[in-house]
């Protein structure tokens, strides 16, 4: 004879059992997702995307002085919509001389992607009070098509954004 006690810490055991073999199961397919191609994870924002590149990065490191310049222009090209916000020593690089003595490992000069940069006319802001503490001018920043940002541009590119690159 089976009492009711029994039955239910049989049925306990069971379930505890039917547990484990479910979430192993769940957790035995995660190495498979590394095969599928990238395509298999949808972008939760199909189509054209709002990107903000953040860059501190001067002349003192070429390669990641250049990157937000390069991925800005991929990005665009891809169909995004761009804006670059430099703050710190990456004002300096809207000096022209600097742009074109800036000369990235595998990449060409930061002068050549600032032009391909402002051909697309994307925004460039830097840092007003960063800039100004380099003397860098509104004329520096004329040859990019760049213009002077605060903290108030800074927040409203936030705001804008869909996202956010810091480089």
């Amino acid at each position: 004879m089976i009492r009711v006690r029994d039955a239910v810490a049989d049925d306990a055991v069971a379930g505890g059992f039917l547990a484990r073999r479910r979430f192993l199961a769940k957790l035995a397919i995660w190495p498979l997702a590394a095969a599928l191609p990238t395509a298999a994870f949808a972008s939760s924002h199909p189509g054209r995307l709002k990107i903000v590149l953040k860059s501190a990065w001067g002349s003192d490191d070429p390669t990641k002085a250049a990157f937000p310049f390069s991925h800005g222009h991929a990005l665009a090209v891809a169909g995004h919509d761009v804006q670059i916000f430099l703050l710190g020593e990456a004002v300096g690089l809207m000096r022209r001389s600097v742009a074109e003595a800036v000369v990235p490992v595998g990449w060409p000069r930061v002068a050549d992607l600032l032009g391909k940069v402002a051909e697309r006319k994307i925004p460039i802001f830097a840092c007003g009070t960063c800039a100004r503490a380099r003397g860098i001018t509104e004329s520096d920043l004329g040859n990019w098509g760049a213009q002077f940002g605060n903290p108030k541009v800074f927040v409203s590119l936030v705001e804008w954004a869909d996202r956010i690159i810091t480089e």
